[in-house]
């Protein structure tokens, strides 16, 4: 995209930020919104997401491991919650869950853990007397409503006050004209596992303040990950007792409470979730401090989220905040605080399906910073870093020969620990100086610039050392030197899964994807490159090395500066010289050593970026406008499927052989306007808003969707759609 012409000077971010995220400046150029706290600017959003549900079994997902159950997280928590279906009586007086991740996948404790109940003369009352209650998702908090009869009322509000804790707050409100005195108890159930070992992980014990749950050393790597050191609390402000009956407590208030006629009554206590002792250590005084002062730390969560939304819905026309703030609050679920292997604050793919839950991926990342700063730039430096944190040394004991390289993905568990997930089998497309650059542009923090300039210049020297089998200048997709890379099959895949479109039918074996070893001056095999030069690559890659002019620029290397922007002009000259059909008027990837393009292959949704990375002449862009505004090629009914409706491989529910992924259309969109198709970008972005299912309602955003019917896709609520959702709402700006 074009730089913003903008004055960034330096001003401290709000005092809200988060424990464990480093406040940097912000761009003055961004006003700050008041700190209103009017419930009508939140009610605007409220039930953006249907969050209702309660689990019967503990392993959440349906067939495809996704979890029905929209849930609500907050501040990097590792535990989430939703409200009760309605008419559930069950699960009256708490809510559903939590939901917590057994250090990478997501589990159920229990469909209610926390259900309040009041009783009077030593009978309990109805919770529903007065009629259903009322259920309602605002943004960052979750709330319920019960009239009681006979003039009581209760509400309930829970918001994540710190990291790894959540606050309740239940207030019992007298309107009647007579004073009621009530106790107040708390009971729940663990919902065990059903299968061995997990089935006899977690165990209950009474405490002091309220009841934990400890949990058992179980090391299955694909299913549960625990080390014995982990622990879910309920903490209360007031005195309590509480009972453990085998996977069932009971915890009752010392004391009674007497309510005048128009007096409330508030009981507050924390949920905590931590992995650790430290953490537990860390974590108590954040209860402390939060059920000293309940208000306070409720208030500070108002605030912190009316900046969010202000910030998110800044420029958006009126009609589609709702979707930029379903995006907000995507984003935000999926944050996921340090923990494990992952050491700086990240954002996973989706807390909804299982194999996304507690792991950072490098592509996603680099997409999902972008959105994120909009809202939260010190959370998107932190993303960043997570991925950095991990880039390959030259002194790696195990790959050495990758020094630059970003792993493709990071999870709570690295190999040695017994994790599966953890990938360096291939690194991801790479975005990271475009990324580092947005977030830049809304930071204003030059300290950050500075530090990551020389990683990113590591990782652009990898590229060329390790996947530009030819060294004609044109990079390729390619896999690392791996165990589990042992075979060419091996080898292709990871390829694929380095381009980040995994199954799309370039990389099919069937139509002559194959790999090449490479080999350094040593003449050893330093990885492996496919046998064709990726257009989509190589237009990032041109991409990254405009930005990192434009960062050695500001941090005043004029040498260096120069240097990368005549890199990126001969990366863009080759692009836009050796990867375009004039007849087809397409961009295609290129067969190794020879100068055809993979035409036969169909167009895919990658002949696009060029119009994104500005490699394109005008006319080559004139040309790939027709295309993708033609409903018999990438103009279908949801825009810019990943192939081309006149492909004979087009599959519009097949993953990367059809269906919408909102990065793509991003970029996509983001080619039009850079070329100066404004009008044509607004209509089709338009379209895909209106067609892509529950994308304007209460349903989640999708990984990805059908091109012809907008039927949701894949995993729900999915970040990077989320994240790209934003820029595109705004036109880019």
């Amino acid at each position: 995209m074009k730089s913003r012409s903008r004055t960034l000077a330096v001003a401290l971010l709000s005092g809200t930020l988060l424990a464990g995220v480093t406040a940097v400046p912000a761009s003055s150029a961004l006003p700050r919104p008041a700190d209103r706290t009017d419930a009508a600017h939140i009610n605007n959003y409220a039930d953006m997401l249907d969050r209702h549900g309660s689990p019967t079994v503990a392993l959440p997902g349906d067939a495809d491991d996704n979890n029905p159950v929209n849930v609500f997280a907050d501040r990097g928590a590792w535990h989430a919650y939703a409200l009760p279906k309605a008419g559930d009586r069950a699960a009256y007086g708490g809510f559903t869950g939590p939901l917590y991740i057994a250090q990478e996948y997501p589990w159920w404790l229990s469909k209610a853990f926390s259900r309040i109940r009041l009783t009077e003369s030593g009978k309990v009352l109805d919770l529903a007397a007065g009629g259903a209650p009322h259920f309602t998702s605002l943004p960052g908090r979750l709330l319920q409503s019960y009239d009681l009869g006979r003039g009581l009322r209760l509400t309930l509000e829970l918001r994540f006050s710190s990291r790894r804790t959540a606050l309740v707050r239940a207030e019992v409100r007298n309107t009647g004209r007579e004073s009621r005195t009530l106790g107040a108890g708390w009971t729940g159930s663990l919902l065990r596992p059903a299968e061995a070992p997990m089935k006899d992980a977690p165990s209950l014990r009474a405490t002091g303040r309220g009841v934990g749950v400890d949990f058992a050393k179980v090391r299955e790597t694909w299913d549960y990950l625990t080390d014995g050191t982990e622990r879910f609390e309920i903490t209360h402000r007031e005195p309590v007792r509480t009972t453990v009956d085998g996977d069932t407590y009971r915890t009752e208030a010392a004391a009674p409470v007497t309510l005048k006629p128009g007096g409330s009554h508030s009981f507050d206590w924390t949920e905590s979730y931590t992995f650790t002792a430290q953490e537990r250590s860390r974590e108590a005084s954040e209860v402390r401090s939060a059920l000293a002062r309940p208000a306070a730390a409720a208030g500070a969560g108002n605030a912190r989220w009316h900046r969010y939304v202000d910030s998110v819905t800044r420029g958006v026309p009126a009609g589609q905040r709702r979707t930029a703030v379903k995006s907000l609050e995507t984003l935000v679920t999926n944050w996921r605080g340090a923990a494990g292997r992952i050491e700086h604050d990240g954002i996973t793919p989706s807390l909804s399906y299982k194999w996304f839950t507690g792991g950072v991926w490098s592509w996603d990342t680099w997409k999902q910073a972008v959105g994120t700063a909009r809202f939260e730039p010190a959370l998107a430096q932190e993303q960043i870093r997570a991925m950095f944190d991990h880039q390959i040394r030259a002194d790696s004991a195990v790959r050495p020969q990758d020094a630059g390289m970003i792993p493709d993905a990071v999870f709570y568990n690295d190999t040695s620990q017994g994790g599966g997930n953890w990938n360096e089998r291939n690194s991801k497309p790479p975005l990271a100086a475009w990324s580092v650059w947005e977030v830049f542009t809304r930071s204003g923090d030059i300290r950050f610039l500075r530090e990551m300039y020389p990683k990113l210049t590591a990782y652009q020297a990898w590229w060329y050392r390790n996947r530009d089998h030819d060294r004609n200048g044109l990079a390729e997709y390619g896999a690392t030197v791996d165990p589990l890379n042992a075979t060419p099959e091996d080898q292709r895949l990871a390829a694929a899964w380095e381009s980040g479109m995994d199954n799309a039918p370039r990389f099919d074996k069937e139509l002559g994807t194959g790999v090449l070893p490479n080999t350094g001056p040593d003449g050893k095999v330093v990885g492996y490159s496919v046998n064709q030069e990726s257009v989509d690559l190589n237009a990032y890659l041109a991409a990254d090395q405009g930005y990192l002019a434009r960062i050695a620029g500001v941090l005043g290397k004029r040498g260096e500066a120069k240097r990368w922007g005549d890199r990126s002009r001969a990366t863009h000259t080759a692009v836009r010289e050796q990867m375009y059909d004039p007849a087809s008027g397409w961009f295609y990837d290129k067969a190794l050593g020879g100068p055809g393009l993979l035409t036969a292959r169909g167009r895919g949704i990658e002949g696009a970026l060029p119009l994104w990375s500005g490699s394109a002449s005008k006319a080559q862009a004139r040309a790939v406008r027709g295309k993708l505004t033609d409903p018999a090629e990438f103009g279908t009914r949801v825009p810019f499927p990943t192939v081309a409706k006149s492909s004979p491989y087009f599959a519009p529910t097949r993953y990367w052989r059809g269906p919408v992924w909102l990065d793509q259309a991003y970029f996509a969109q983001g080619g039009l306007r850079r070329y100066g198709y404004g009008r044509d970008a607004d209509a089709l972005t338009g379209r895909l808003l209106t067609n892509a299912g529950g994308l304007s309602g209460n349903g989640p955003v999708m990984e990805n969707y059908d091109p012809t019917t907008g039927a949701p896709l894949n995993s729900p609520n999915f970040s990077w759609s989320a994240a790209l959702l934003l820029p595109m709402l705004t036109r880019g700006e």
